[in-house]
Parts: C-alpha cells; structure tokens; sequence
C-alpha cells in the first residue's frame, strides 16, 4: 500500500497552514507543532530541510520563524515529498530498488500495469499543488 511518511503529513500539514497566510506571514515551528498536536523536534527538521531546499525561508531574531519562499501555486507535492523523504514514494519495491530488489522480476505479471498506474501517480504529485490542499 502506498503511504505518505509522517515526515511528508505533518511538513504538509506546516505548508498548508502557512498558505492559508499572506504570503510573508511567518510561524514558528512551536507554534505550528502545538496548533496541530505534532511532535516539536520533527516538525523543526522538516522545517529545516525545506529551507534547504527553498520551500520556506528561515528568519532569526525574535519575531523569526518560517514562512513561505514559494507561492502555494508554484509548490507541487512532488517537490515537498522529494525535498522531505529524498525520493519519490513509489508502489513497488522493484520501482525504486530494481531488479534486483525481486526474486520475480522478469516472471512478474503485474509489473507493467503497476509501473502505468506509478507514472499516473508521479504525474498528479508533479501537477497538484499546496495550493490545491488548502
């Protein structure tokens, strides 16, 4: 079954909330993490790997915090689960591993129509878009 980390709910989760804001508007991951009961310490490495990235700006100083570097229109999903988890989620192991990750790789039967629905999936993380979660 495909599942989204809790690393990818919980930054999502942080986006949206900022993309609800004017863009500007900056929250702290305190703030963030006890407005939607998530854990401090995770909350703020997410936040800091998506500053990395570009997603958020990290601002010092005592009004600082984290606010949006993108508009929530030009942020995909795909963008935050690669910037989170460092690769796309994917349905099967032999997708992300390869062959020789599958003892049944070359009999499998179901590997060409997983492998459809799979670009089907990369296409609708890379066209929708944090603003579509609001």
């Amino acid at each position: 079954m495909l599942q989204l980390s809790k690393r990818v709910e919980y930054g999502l989760i942080a986006l949206r909330h900022m993309a609800m804001k004017p863009m500007g508007h900056v929250f702290t991951a305190k703030e963030l993490a006890k407005e939607y009961d998530l854990p401090y310490e995770l909350l703020a490495k997410i936040l800091q790997k998506l500053t990395r990235v570009g997603v958020v700006r990290s601002l010092q100083g005592v009004r600082g915090g984290y606010a949006l570097a993108l508009r929530p229109e030009q942020l995909t999903v795909a963008s935050v689960i690669r910037a989170i988890e460092e690769s796309r989620p994917m349905l099967a192991e032999c997708f992300s591993d390869g062959a020789e990750s599958c003892h049944l790789f070359d009999a499998c039967t179901i590997r060409k129509p997983l492998g459809k629905l799979q670009r089907n999936l990369n296409v609708l993380f890379d066209r929708m878009t944090v603003q579509e979660i609001i």
